[in-house]
C-alpha cells in the first residue's frame, strides 16, 4: 500500500498542485453579488447657482461579476458623479445612474436606489427683509406700548431666488413683556432657518419697548 502511494510522487504531486491551482482558479471566477452605499457627487455648481431641492446625499449599488473583483473593490473605489457645469436654472432630471457610476470592466450593476434624481438649480441672490418682533405676556396694569423701535428694521438674506422672493419678513425669538411698567431695551436673535436661504451678517436686532401709562376714563357719577 505504501509503495502505491509513494510510487511516481514526484509526478502525483505536480497532479495535485495543478488541480489545486485549477480548483482556485474556478473559485475565483465564481460569480458573486454585494452591496454598497457610495456617495452622490455633485460636481461643478455654475457660479451664481445653487441646488434648490432635496437631493440623496448615497445611493445603494448592487454589484455582480467575478468573485475576485468583487473581493478586492470596497466603497471608496466606487462613485457616482453628475456633472452640473452646463445647467441652466430650473429642474433637470437625471436618469439611468448606473450609466454615472465609475466600475471596473467585467462587473454589472444589478441594482440602484435611487436609479435617478431631480436637480433644481436656482440663482443665488440677496435682499433686505424686514424684522418682525414676536411678543407675548402683558404690560404691568395701566400701562401700554408707546412705540416699538427695531434696529436694524431689516437684515440680508441669501439664498435661493424663488424662495427670496417668496419671503415677507422674519421673525425674532419671542419677547416677554410680563409685568413690564418701564421702557426697555435688548438684543433679540432673528428666529430664521430658510430650507434654501440664510441670514448673510446680522443675526440679532436691538428692541427697544417705549411704555405709557394707558388713559382712564374717569365716570361720571349718576345724577341722582
Amino acid at each position: 500500500m505504501l509503495k502505491l502511494i509513494t510510487e511516481n510522487w514526484q509526478l502525483k504531486a505536480i497532479s495535485l498542485a495543478f488541480a489545486l491551482v485549477l480548483w482556485f482558479s474556478v473559485m475565483g471566477e465564481r460569480k458573486l453579488e454585494i452591496g454598497f452605499t457610495v456617495p452622490l457627487e455633485l460636481k461643478n455648481v455654475p457660479e451664481g447657482m445653487m441646488v434648490a431641492s432635496e437631493v440623496p446625499s448615497q445611493v445603494d449599488v448592487r454589484l455582480s461579476g467575478p468573485r475576485t473583483m468583487l473581493l478586492n473593490l470596497g466603497p471608496k473605489d466606487i462613485r457616482i458623479a453628475v456633472e452640473l457645469n452646463e445647467l441652466k436654472p430650473g429642474l433637470t432630471s437625471f436618469r439611468r445612474l448606473e450609466e454615472r457610476l465609475d466600475i471596473p470592466a467585467g462587473i454589472k450593476v444589478t441594482r440602484l436606489s435611487p436609479s435617478f434624481v431631480d436637480i433644481k438649480l436656482e440663482r443665488i441672490r440677496n435682499r433686505e427683509i424686514p424684522v418682525k418682533v414676536v411678543f407675548s405676556g402683558r404690560l404691568a396694569e395701566g400701562y401700554r406700548v408707546a412705540r416699538v423701535v427695531v434696529e436694524p428694521a431689516t437684515v440680508n438674506v441669501e439664498g435661493a431666488d424663488g424662495e427670496l422672493r417668496e419671503l415677507a419678513e422674519v421673525q425674532t425669538d419671542v419677547v416677554d413683556l410680563g409685568g413690564l411698567s418701564a421702557d426697555r431695551t435688548l438684543t433679540v436673535p432673528i428666529n430664521y432657518r430658510g430650507r434654501y436661504t440664510q441670514l448673510k451678517g446680522a443675526t440679532s436686532v436691538e428692541v427697544t419697548v417705549e411704555v405709557e401709562k394707558s388713559a382712564t376714563v374717569k365716570k361720571k357719577p349718576r345724577s341722582s
